[in-house]
């Protein structure tokens, strides 16, 4: 899932780091497990699978109580760090792969190791990769994976259809930085101005649009999971050095910055909108509202956007790229364990829970983002085929080993703190984006 704010981050880390020297946590080896937890997650959508999983470990484990509490993103994070402070934060919370590393770092995090090991867990069940995210510099187990996610194409059927695009076309949609390729030519031709000239015919007006070809989730920052990753993806370029635990960045590299400064060049062409207007603006209700023709969003939208009954949806797959292939970003959640809990031995025995089968395909049922469990997996994209919906433009890129890592370094917050202006920046149409050289020095000087 997009990691939406990087606002109260270094906030939280600040006070994160007070407590690295102080934080409890014991082992599973000989603690009975009973006793109430607490469990975390912030997704309202997943609520009610989560608790059904509760429910059914109780049933199974009547000894173990399992209290589930929804918070949204922003609160969540700050009311956990809080906790942490406080001392009472929830013994098992879903965890972000941009926040991790830094619990790790203030000991918030207790390894499952131990408790993986006694209860001979198969870590061969999760789709290729994900298990590996959640482990630590120093190779120890923080968390079990609990989904995945990737990215494609929304799109408006009738929009395309009165342009004249067929769906066959959108599905096959090619890209490059230098002219944008049959992907820029579609966005051009989907923008319409309010005398109703599209972008690629004379006497289009860039300063009235009335329909933008492609809508702006935002600029992207260092990560630009669902604004720019798909396009860089194919080009050759990688975030870091090594993916996890990079220590040398690649925002200097002319193939990243060749891509900014297309995706900057649709604003000002007038096919997307102006990145001041994304402030506090849901792109997926813009698109809803008919103000965009085109989103490129993460799975974790897509019940947002089938629900909207007013638009005939189509999803297709992301452009493929300069090397011919398409790309997509692979993010995963993880549910870990708080290193202070009082109940190390029942709460590691409910992440396992949430990380087996039996609660993934819970998950999976309610059709609502793709679990971490391959079969599991398996059986949520068909969850969605039964209510209509097509997912295989989010699922083909994880079968066709399309998929990137989505990239795991310490001092993620300093970065994102460095990257999310200078990139701002550039796509506000303010700098260069040989101006990014700048922030990759201050990014790579964290690590020297």
């Amino acid at each position: 899932m997009k990691m939406k704010t990087a606002g109260a981050t270094a906030v939280a880390a600040a006070a994160l780091l007070a407590l690295s020297a102080c934080s409890g946590g014991g082992g599973t080896s000989s603690e009975e497990a009973k006793g109430e937890l607490n469990y975390w997650l912030w997704d309202p959508n997943q609520r009610p699978a989560y608790q059904q999983c509760a429910d059914d470990f109780h049933k199974a484990n009547p000894d173990i109580t399992v209290k589930v509490t929804q918070r949204g993103w922003d609160d969540y994070w700050a009311t956990l760090t809080n906790g942490f402070v406080a001392g009472n934060a929830p013994d098992i919370f879903t965890n972000h792969l941009t926040k991790y590393p830094e619990l790790i770092k203030t000991k918030q995090l207790l390894p499952l190791d131990e408790a993986l090991k006694k209860d001979s867990v198969d870590l061969s069940i999760y789709n290729e990769g994900l298990a590996d995210l959640w482990v630590g510099e120093d190779g120890k187990r923080y968390g079990l994976p609990k989904d995945w996610d990737t990215v494609a194409i929304f799109y408006n059927k009738k929009m395309t259809a009165d342009a004249g695009i067929s769906e066959e076309q959108i599905k096959n949609l090619s890209w490059n930085p230098k002219d944008g390729g049959s992907y820029e030519k579609t966005i051009a031709h989907l923008t319409v101005d309010k005398n109703g000239k599209r972008g690629d015919e004379p006497g289009f007006d860039k300063n009235n649009v009335a329909v933008y070809g492609l809508g702006l989730n935002g600029a992207g920052g260092g990560l630009g999971q669902t604004e720019w990753s798909y396009l860089t993806g194919t080009t050759g370029w990688t975030h870091t050095d090594k993916n996890p635990w990079g220590t040398h960045f690649n925002y200097d590299d002319p193939k990243f910055q060749q891509t900014i400064a297309w995706y900057a060049g649709l604003i000002d062409k007038g096919y997307m909108p102006k990145l001041e207007t994304t402030v506090g603006a849901s792109t997926a209700d813009i698109f809803a509202a008919g103000k965009a023709a085109i989103n490129v969003n993460g799975s974790w939208t897509i019940g947002q956007y089938t629900g909207y009954k007013d638009i005939n949806l189509g999803i297709a797959p992301t452009p493929t790229g300069v090397n011919g292939k398409r790309a997509s970003m692979l993010n995963g959640l993880g549910d870990t364990i708080w290193s202070g809990t009082k109940k190390p031995a029942a709460a590691a025995k409910f992440v396992e829970y949430l990380g087996s089968a039996a609660c993934q395909d819970v998950v999976a049922s309610k059709a609502v983002v793709f679990p971490a469990v391959k079969t599991s997996s398996e059986k949520a994209a068909a969850a969605f085929q039964a209510k209509g919906v097509d997912v295989t433009p989010f699922t083909q890129p994880v079968k066709d080993g399309a998929t990137f890592l989505f990239p795991i370094a310490d001092k993620a917050p300093k970065v994102e703190g460095i990257m999310k202006p200078a990139v701002d920046a550039v796509v506000a149409g303010k700098n260069p984006a040989s101006s990014l050289t700048q922030g990759n020095e201050q990014v790579n000087a964290l690590f020297k």
